[in-house]
């Protein structure tokens, strides 16, 4: 059986000198693609330019950028800018808070950023209209608090849309006890959002189920999710925002190791 390669997801509030930092930990523990949010108080293609110039071979992501906030002519001129190494970049884009036009908007921009040069474009998706404009429009989707047999069900249905799709998946990951408490957070945070709250009820599942909680959980909930996806994505929830606390979870998760 193919199993989905292993990554590794951190803000882009955290800064291009901290993701520098972060950057050499993340690709010696043998993650596959170093994924950054892009947030209104962090710039994910800064941090990328800086994580590329630390490492070389770890591959470098966006996660998502909200086109909305930053349209596509905008995140293609600042990647030619930072000199973003094409061949190990992912621009992954989504359409933002704007609900009028989403899809519309999200087709555009990808055709604007594969115009502009850019080879590999991911759309955070929720929604089935949202992920089938992804695998036709771009070169995949990324999916977002699912657990694992829907990201299964998810993921077949897309390639026999399109076969060649690459599918990825955001798993929010606490192997720390002193970080539970932020991840309690973070996930009430979105459960508490309509079209969240909505799509854990289409799946018959609680918010706290698209999660991994403590590092007992961690092994065979990869297992399941490395069997549903081309990539999983452990967003990293830390007990703190520094670079030794990201950097020990590096570690402590690195795929070698699990």
């Amino acid at each position: 059986m193919r199993r989905g390669v292993v990554s590794l997801g951190v803000a882009g509030s955290l800064g291009p000198d901290a993701i520098a930092r972060i950057a050499p930990a993340v690709e010696q523990a043998g993650f596959h693609t170093l994924w950054v949010n892009d947030t209104p108080d962090g710039d994910a293609l800064a941090a990328l330019a800086a994580a590329a110039r630390v490492t070389d071979r770890l591959r470098l992501a966006t996660g998502v950028v909200p086109v909305d906030r930053r349209p596509a002519a905008e995140i293609a001129d600042a990647a030619a800018s930072l000199g973003l190494p094409l061949d190990r970049v992912t621009i992954g884009i989504g359409s933002g808070t704007a609900k009028q036009g989403a899809l519309a908007r999200v087709r555009a921009a990808a055709e604007t950023l594969h115009r502009a040069g850019l080879p590999r474009v991911l759309v955070g998706a929720l929604g089935p209209k949202m992920r089938r404009t992804a695998v036709e429009s771009a070169e995949g989707v990324l999916l977002n608090w699912v657990p694992p047999i829907e990201a299964r069900e998810q993921s077949a249905a897309l390639r026999a849309l399109v076969p060649s799709t690459h599918v990825a998946v955001y798993v929010r990951t606490a192997i720390d006890d002193a970080a539970r408490d932020r991840l309690e957070a973070e996930t009430a945070r979105y459960a508490s959002f309509p079209n969240y709250a909505a799509n854990f009820e289409r799946m018959g599942v609680d918010a706290t189920d698209t999660t991994i909680r403590d590092v007992a959980e961690l092994a065979p909930a990869l297992e399941a999710y490395t069997a549903a996806a081309d990539e999983v994505v452990l967003r990293a929830i830390v007990p703190d925002d520094t670079v030794t606390a990201y950097v020990d979870f590096a570690r402590r998760v690195a795929p070698d190791r699990m």
